[in-house]
């Protein structure tokens, strides 16, 4: 049906009704004093979603700009960075960091696995020289559904006396994921998952402690300049041309999920992943994620039936019902598909997502007990209410 199409992946994600009417506006100046009032929300804001007392940065740029805003401004050639990788997006923080000329350790788990932080610390105790420089991470990894414990492992890291710097891009506005309170050094994210708004902006922010840091950079980004950035929001400004109608969508997302409160909006993400999780162990499907205690609460990945290829899961799904669930990534492809519940997402669509999975999978002559998914997650969410 036209204009149906629901998305269920890591994102892009949903977008309320009242986010897009405010996009759809005529573009301001983007040094007009309107602007600028758009703007001082935006900032404040920004520093509730990320727990901090700090500036958040705003770049025009997806998430992987966040990233290598953070690197490009901390890394000179030579300095040595250890890169914990649990998917795809872990080993990001590894090629950009090799990229400015890092030398990178990679410690890397298999695919559906947490990092130990009892690993980290052997690792990092064994770097009696103090050698490592930064340790990269990845909150909550899409690619795989698991989110990692950063609390702990930032704490071994600050211990040590390296930077952390940790990627929330799908973990900001959708779980727990305090920056001043844990110590995180620098936090990155972007507007396309928890923020509900379109891709297009990023965001960054920085302890005292990286921004000391940063200003031994031999050679800074331009565009993702930290001093040239930190500047302009100070100002009520932008350091560049910024995509206006962005920060008006993510100003008006701000004030819905300030409206709902961040504990109420962690404990929606909880409680409809639990439902999905739920579903899909009540249809007889294999979860990817085993340990429960580490299963993402904003994307579930799903090993299919076997007989039954993902492609043709994915495109049953949405040739029926107009949902979009994701494929797997890399070594991944075509091995789990994944089922996003990130943002503006209800307990309803836990229901009609399951329950679509149901349709499509008895019509492709998947054998289980018909409704058995969604009573699961009916049973679930009440539960958790």
């Amino acid at each position: 049906m036209k204009d149906k199409t629901f998305l269920m992946i890591p994102g892009p994600t949903p977008v309320p009704e009242s986010v897009l009417l405010s996009m759809a506006k005529h573009p301001i100046g983007h040094r007009s004093t309107e602007f600028s009032a758009v703007l001082k929300r935006v900032y404040e804001d920004m520093k509730l979603l990320f727990q901090t007392k700090n500036d958040v940065l705003v770049f025009t740029a997806s998430g992987t700009g966040a990233m290598e805003a953070a690197i490009f401004n901390l890394v000179n050639p030579g300095d040595k960075v250890l890169s914990l990788v649990i998917g795809n997006f872990g080993e990001r923080w590894a090629k950009i960091s090799e990229m400015k000329g890092a030398v990178v350790t990679r410690y890397t788990v298999d695919p559906g696995c947490a990092i130990d932080p009892a690993e980290v610390k052997k690792i990092l105790d064994a770097d009696v020289n103090k050698e490592y420089k930064i340790v990269t991470l990845t909150h909550n990894e899409t690619a795989t559904g698991v989110t990692n414990d950063v609390e702990s492992i930032v704490k071994i890291i600050r211990e040590h006396g390296a930077l952390s710097v940790v990627d929330g891009v799908t973990s900001l506005g959708a779980l727990p994921c305090k920056m001043d309170e844990w110590g995180i050094d620098v936090l990155i994210s972007g507007s396309q998952k928890g923020f509900m708004i379109p891709p297009g902006l990023s965001f960054l922010a920085a302890s005292e402690r990286a921004i000391k840091v940063s200003e031994e950079c031999a050679n800074p980004s331009f565009y993702f300049n930290w001093k040239q950035n930190r500047k302009s929001v100070l100002d009520a400004s932008t350091a560049w041309t910024p995509a206006v109608n962005l920060f008006v969508a993510l100003d008006t997302a701000l004030q819905m999920m300030k409206e709902e409160g961040l504990e109420n909006i962690w404990a929606r993400h909880a409680r409809i992943a639990s439902a999905i999780r739920a579903g899909v162990k009540a249809i007889g499907l294999e979860l990817l994620v085993k340990d429960e205690k580490v299963a993402s609460n904003a994307i579930t990945a799903v090993l299919p039936p076997e007989g039954i290829s993902v492609p043709d899961i994915r495109k049953t799904i949405k040739k029926d019902f107009d949902i979009v669930v994701a494929n797997g990534q890399k070594e991944l492809k075509d091995k789990i598909f994944r089922i996003g519940n990130l943002g503006f997402v209800s307990d309803r669509d836990a229901i009609t997502a399951i329950g679509s999975l149901e349709a499509s999978l008895y019509k492709l002559g998947y054998k289980f007990e018909l409704g058995a998914g969604v009573a699961a997650v009916i049973k679930t969410l009440a539960e958790k209410a």
